[in-house]
């Protein structure tokens, strides 16, 4: 392969991995308080058409990414609400949100299909670090929410392994109970990081409808929040690894279009496939390591905590 060609298709890998990461992250978020969040897809498919539809009125492409990561905020209220106030089953109400999300959406966007957007995303080149030979075209030749994506894998790294802040969400996603025995508001944690998760996957809806391919299409997300959900445990919760997981799934589901100018037939199906392919691999050979080795999987995850049975 040539050198320019794998350039390109990990440069173009890290703009299709974008919208994952911010919703991985997110769910890093909320995983790490113990909270499982099955309606990803459904709060990315909710902020794409709200981010579309706010920057067709204000012809702000930012206000646009604004008012998704408003919409997938309150969206992730609802989960919140129903798994930690009810505590309700978090499985079923993450997947009842993504089906919510999907119809809401479709909705939305009825007639905003086909409609071009007046302004959309921009790539800005960074002076100086874009020169940089193959460094640069891969990392700094993109837009601003690319770039805002690496440093929200640095800021969340940061705040959850070095500041006591992380220190107490990890704990309520650990022990709950405990957490709670020392002082540590575990409804309060718990509802902050489930909004931030839902903010961080409609911003990451948003970047499909506002940069990656500016338009709206019903079900545009076509997967990516559950690829994100899997990409969680395939990073094993750590933010820094699931940028490298994002690029990877990003490269994978480009690389049948850049494979094809090389004159290589390949059936359009199974380059639809490749991707979520991947991600089932991905996720067996994870599976595997969990038997043979400790995984920082949060003690508590998936499970509703009850003051009154601390």
């Amino acid at each position: 392969m040539e050198q320019s060609l794998l350039v390109s298709i990990i440069a173009t890998g890290v703009i299709a991995g974008t919208p994952i990461l911010y919703a991985a992250i997110g769910e890093i978020f909320a995983e790490q308080a113990g909270v499982i969040n099955l309606g990803v897809e459904g709060m990315m498919l909710v902020g794409a058409v709200t981010g579309f539809m706010v920057t067709l009125q204000t012809e702000s492409h930012w206000l646009g990414a604004g008012a998704a990561l408003i919409a997938g905020g309150l969206m992730a209220l609802i989960h919140a609400f129903l798994t930690i106030t009810l505590r309700a089953n978090q499985v079923v109400s993450g997947l009842a949100l993504t089906v919510f999300g999907t119809g809401l959406s479709g909705t939305i966007g009825k007639n905003l299909i086909g409609i071009p957007l007046p302004t959309t995303f921009k790539p800005v080149p960074v002076a100086g670090l874009s020169e940089i030979p193959w460094l640069g075209p891969i990392l700094f030749q993109h837009d601003w929410l690319v770039y805002l994506g690496y440093g929200l894998v640095i800021l969340c790294w940061f705040v959850l392994y070095k500041t006591k802040t992380g220190l107490k969400v990890r704990a309520v996603g650990e022990n709950p109970g405990a957490a709670d025995a020392a002082g540590i508001h575990v409804f309060a944690v718990r509802y902050a990081c489930v909004v931030i998760g839902g903010m961080l996957a409609g911003i990451g809806g948003a970047y499909l409808s506002l940069a990656y391919a500016p338009s709206w299409l019903e079900n545009m997300t076509a997967g990516r929040g559950w690829i994100a959900v899997a990409l969680v445990i395939f990073a094993t919760w750590n933010p820094s690894k699931a940028f490298f997981g994002s690029l990877l799934f990003g490269a994978v589901d480009v690389m049948g279009f850049h494979l094809q100018t090389l004159g290589i037939t390949i059936s359009s199906f199974f380059l639809k496939m490749l991707p979520y392919l991947i991600t089932i691999a991905v996720l067996i050979l994870v599976t595997r390591e969990t038997k043979k080795r400790h995984v920082a999987t949060p003690g508590a995850l998936g499970v509703s905590y009850n003051r009154e049975e601390r």
